[in-house]
């Protein structure tokens, strides 16, 4: 159905309203706008009387936002951002053809963005555009078409498609190792522990794990994975870090681990993309979890590279150890977890789960 012209503002009357309720100032509006107060004035007098109801209280030389106005300003906020993202994705890509990935700033660093290349060559026409985001968020009202998430597979409205899980390990500098010794796991639980907010209680996790009894642990907090493993290679403490993402830190020296201890985290990395979602509105660009395609030279429908399986590059294998864990070895291309069946599954740290 067609939408009523009258609740279709123009542009330029939303975003002198948006800049105003932004600043909560006519005369900030009208510089960052470059026009005159009184023609932003006119401007928001005008919507208002074509939405019928008033956005702001008058008082003096103020203004300040109504209750309703406020509702509004968020939202009209959001959509002049949303035409804004899909002007400069289109100016970027004028073929069409875009897709924006929402990652976690590490991972997308370290992982990610090398298997990008081989992704771009597979799909030329594609641009990737790659955005940061450490929560889970609304599909419906980002414009993002697919995102990493660490943790357990229950984002809401979401098809999450596993790619990888993760053992993480202590780590510290050298000089801290040398000058705490750590020939215990007693001795690691006494020294300056770092922690993260994404993963409160890891260290409790590790430690429950290795049959210690329970204790209450402070140290220093961190927000994301790049800081607190900079704190750990100047010597602040130990943190508990994925062993995959700090490989070039261990192999260059400036973090080792001390102890022969790691755990296999609970959580794991997936690629999160609405269920059930369109191809991708640039046009004929096919969803992430699309698995085949059509155009071989013989005409049959071939395996398709999607972004999911330039990201791991490996075959889903299902291990037949005790852990049972559907992954990818990340060893060789013989059977996964060749040590599972000779391991006591109560010792995580000497598991050799995919």
């Amino acid at each position: 159905m067609k939408t009523p012209r009258r609740f279709l503002p123009s542009l330029s009357l939303l975003q002198a309203f948006e800049t105003a309720a932004r600043t909560q100032s006519i005369t900030a509006a009208a510089a960052e706008l470059s026009l005159t107060q009184s023609a932003v004035s006119r401007q928001i007098r005008a919507l208002e009387a074509q939405l019928g109801t008033e956005l702001f209280h008058r008082e003096r030389q103020t203004i300040r936002l109504t209750q309703g106005g406020a509702a509004y300003a968020r939202d009209i906020r959001a959509a002049l951002q949303k035409i804004s993202t899909a002007s400069l994705t289109l100016r970027a890509n004028p073929g069409g053809g875009t897709l924006t990935l929402a990652i976690l700033p590490t991972f997308g660093t370290r992982w990610l963005a090398p298997r990008l290349p081989d992704f771009l060559a597979a799909h030329p026409g594609i641009t990737l555009n790659l955005v940061t985001r450490l929560t889970q968020f609304d599909f419906a009202t980002e414009a993002v078409d697919a995102a990493i998430h660490f943790g357990v597979p229950d984002w809401p409205g979401a098809e999450c498609t596993w790619l990888r899980g993760e053992h993480v390990v202590p780590a510290c500098s050298p000089d801290l190792a040398a000058r705490h010794g750590f020939a215990t796991l007693q001795e690691l639980r006494a020294a300056p522990l770092l922690h993260l907010t994404s993963r409160p209680d890891a260290w409790e996790k590790f430690f429950d794990r290795a049959g210690m009894a329970p204790q209450q642990l402070h140290g220093m907090l961190f927000d994301q994975f790049a800081t607190v493993a900079q704190a750990a290679m100047v010597g602040l403490g130990v943190a508990l870090l994925p062993e995959f993402l700090i490989e070039d830190e261990i192999a260059s020296g400036r973090l080792v681990v001390p102890l022969a201890a790691r755990m296999r985290s609970d959580e794991a990395y997936y690629l999160c993309a609405p269920r059930g979602g369109a191809a991708s509105a640039a046009g004929g660009v096919p969803r992430l979890a699309v698995r085949r395609r059509a155009g071989g030279r013989d005409g049959r429908s071939r395996p398709a590279r999607g972004l999911k399986d330039i990201f791991t590059q490996r075959l889903l294998v299902l291990c037949p150890g005790p852990c049972f864990q559907i992954g990818r070895c990340p060893s060789s291309a013989s059977p996964p977890c060749p040590s599972c069946a000779s391991t006591s599954v109560t010792s995580p740290f000497l598991r050799s789960c995919c």
